[in-house]
């Protein structure tokens, strides 16, 4: 007589659930969010590069004797609003020659051939730091500038400070909307994801709870779990998007300018705490709704 067969079932063990489904959920989530940090970022750096590329033209007077002019040099480098890189004044000092070369150069109209006289005068080209890229701020300089001994004229563009501004704060505002909606969102995902694979083991919880075990017994494999897997999200989602970041750099070398190690080492760190940190409340409160649910609830 042929004896039945015995099908072995696997025990279920205390929060062991798809931990494949959620941490590839996890990860696409953080992926997402990252990469628009990491957009923001490099259009935050991309905003101060065009700032800090205004040009301040200060013309000088025709007469001005060289010890005057390095004078005028040295207190208009000395200015806290003056761009400094590597603790050097962004200054550049432009003869009456030059100026005439670079203007022939531009237009291709020589008007030695006309004029006895060089009508351009020496100037100053000055780069202002980011911070005083406004209309308000950028008027009281040229009028401080403007009232300094050997300074003829101070120019400056004035409609493009103002065109600017209003165009940065309106994408700073678009993208602030669209980051709290995206975080809103991942949030919303990573928690159904982990509350539906908690979901089959609502029974398992039950029968822990009857045979008196403690909520924090209940709870701890589960989130210690869900720490692992935020963690492990955290990494591969970083480990994504800096791959993604390389390609992009190695295609377009010019982003590689706008990258800081240290505020993009600062993303990843923050996906990867992001990671642990919503994965652990979401079993917290998976768990805790399975553990108040009565027996007929839990069908």
């Amino acid at each position: 007589m042929n004896k039945p067969l015995k099908i072995k079932k696997r025990k279920k063990k205390l929060g062991s659930y798809p931990y494949l489904t959620v941490v590839f959920s996890i990860t696409l989530s953080l992926f997402v969010i990252g990469l628009f940090a990491l957009v923001f970022l490099h259009g935050k750096k991309l905003s101060t590069v065009i700032r800090e590329n205004l040009e301040l033209h200060v013309y000088l007077d025709k007469n001005l004797s060289p010890d005057m002019m390095d004078s005028l040099q040295n207190i208009i480098a000395s200015k806290p609003y003056v761009l400094k890189k590597k603790g050097k004044a962004q200054i550049e000092y432009i003869s009456q020659k030059e100026a005439a070369k670079k203007f022939i150069k531009e237009t291709g109209e020589d008007f030695s051939a006309v004029l006895t006289e060089n009508p351009l005068r020496p100037s100053l080209v000055v780069k202002i730091s980011s911070r005083y890229f406004e209309e308000t701020k950028m008027k009281k300089i040229s009028e401080e500038i403007k009232a300094m001994t050997g300074v003829f004229e101070v120019d400056y563009p004035v409609n493009l400070i103002d065109t600017i501004n209003r165009n940065i704060k309106i994408i700073a505002l678009i993208m602030l909307s669209f980051s709290l909606i995206l975080l809103f969102a991942t949030y919303l995902l990573i928690n159904n994801t982990i509350k539906l694979a908690l979901y089959s083991q609502r029974f398992l919880i039950r029968s822990m709870q009857l045979v008196g075990a403690k909520r924090s017994f209940i709870q701890g494999p589960f989130l210690l779990h869900a720490t692992f897997q935020g963690f492990f999200s955290g990494i591969i989602a970083a480990g994504l998007l800096f791959l993604l970041q390389q390609y992009a750099y190695r295609e377009i070398p010019e982003l590689s300018q706008l990258g800081e190690t240290k505020n993009i080492a600062i993303v990843f760190g923050a996906l990867i705490a992001a990671g642990i940190f919503i994965g652990l409340i979401s079993s917290f409160r998976a768990v805790n709704k399975y553990l108040k649910m009565s027996l007929d609830e839990l069908y």
